[in-house]
Order: C-alpha cells, then structure tokens, then sequence
C-alpha cells in the first residue's frame, strides 16, 4: 500500500532503527507526531491461541486518566429497560431496528450493552458484532439487566478487553492532546490488567510484542520483556 508523505516523514522522525524502545521513549516519539484530536492507541501481541477457550483473554478496565472520549453506546433491550436506558443516556435504544442496521452494516456505536433476556435475539448479530468486539458478553459487563449502571461505567471510561483471533489486544489509551506521563501511566495499568489476566495454560514470553501509535502515524514498538 502505498504511503503518504506526511506518514513516511513521521516514520522517519519517530522509529527507532535499533528496535523496540522503553514505553516512555515510546509515549515521548508518538506525542512528537500526535494531533491533539487523535487516538493514541496500543496492540499488544500475547502468546496465546484465543480458539482454545483457556486462552481467551478477557476483561473491562477503567484507564486512570480515561481515554479523552465519551463512546456511544448502543443497548439491546425491551420494556420498561427500553425507557431505563434512554434516561441513563444510551445513544442508541431497540432491538429489532438496531439488529437490522448491524446486519446491513451499520454500526453506530462503540458499546453495545443487552439484557439477558434478549440475547437470543443479539445472536443474529453475532457474526457481525463478535469480529468487532461489540458483541454483549457477560464478562465484559455488557449482558446485564443493570442497564443504567452499565451505561453510567462505560460513559465514564470503562473499557472492555479482548484478545482477536490474531492474539492481539488493541486499546485506545488516551489522546494527542494527553501529557507523556498520562499515556504512560495508562498504558502501564493495561499491561498489568493483561498480565493478571494471563491464562495459567500459557508457557514462556506472554506479552510477545507492544506497539504504540496515534490515529495517523506509524507505530513505535516497546520492548516487552520488562513485561
């Protein structure tokens, strides 16, 4: 694929050519490229095979300093929770419509919340939803019939983590507009959320690689065996 200038002169300027840095000399090259307004995200690489069900890393955190943005959030419901999650301040309320729209391929939404009681429903999504991360799921605390609760976390910052088919994580961890020590600091209590979630059937390295990059810049990768 064929690159920008701008993008090959932000290569230039922030990776390293004698391999993977500390995080914070990470954080320091990216914020030497990073727009105010872009994500600055991570993927980490782990050593693990997510089709083995012992090895499906999993969890929800809330970042110390958030991540610079309110999600949308989408909730799969019916009757009176319909009503709850409107005055909660879900952005998008249904069933039916909403499982439509994802099955023609739109999806509005960076959360997806469902009762219990409309899983089977949600199921219809799933092929859509699940390769995105969006599909409701008990342990990321998006299945539950304590939709305002849910809506009020994930508003305030509450993120969901899963491991792609790839064994990768990625994270959104904060913005260019973020001080060093912010991002820093986010970072680092992700990776220990992931190292505790680290399944007992894993052997040797487990974090294998971490990458830091902005919206439209190159990645810088981190050195992982401080890890």
């Amino acid at each position: 694929m064929a690159r920008t200038k701008s993008y090959l002169m932000k290569k230039e300027k922030i990776q390293p050519l004698d391999g993977p840095v500390s995080l914070e000399e990470a954080v320091r090259r990216i914020k030497l490229v990073a727009r105010e307004w872009e994500s600055v995200d991570i993927a980490v690489r782990l050593a693990v095979d997510p089709r083995k069900a012992d090895q499906n890393v999993r969890g929800t955190l809330t970042l110390p300093h958030g991540t610079g943005r309110t999600p949308r959030v989408a909730v799969f419901a019916k009757g009176e929770k319909v009503a709850e999650a409107r005055d909660a301040g879900a952005d998008l309320v249904g069933l039916e419509e909403i499982i439509e729209q994802v099955n023609e391929g739109v999806i509005d939404f960076d959360v997806a919340i469902a009762t219990p009681d409309v899983m089977k429903e949600v199921s219809k999504a799933a092929k859509i939803l699940g390769p995105r991360g969006l599909m409701p799921n008990p342990k990321s605390g998006t299945t539950t019939f304590e939709v305002a609760t849910a809506i009020k976390e994930f508003k305030a910052g509450k993120l969901s983590i899963r491991v792609e088919k790839a064994g990768i994580v990625h994270v959104t961890v904060g913005k260019g507009s973020f001080e060093e020590r912010q991002l820093v600091e986010n970072i680092e209590y992700l990776l220990a959320e992931i190292i505790r979630l680290r399944p007992a059937s894993t052997k040797g390295q487990y974090i294998r690689s971490i990458a830091v990059s902005t919206t439209q810049s190159p990645s810088v990768r981190v050195n992982p065996l401080g890890y």
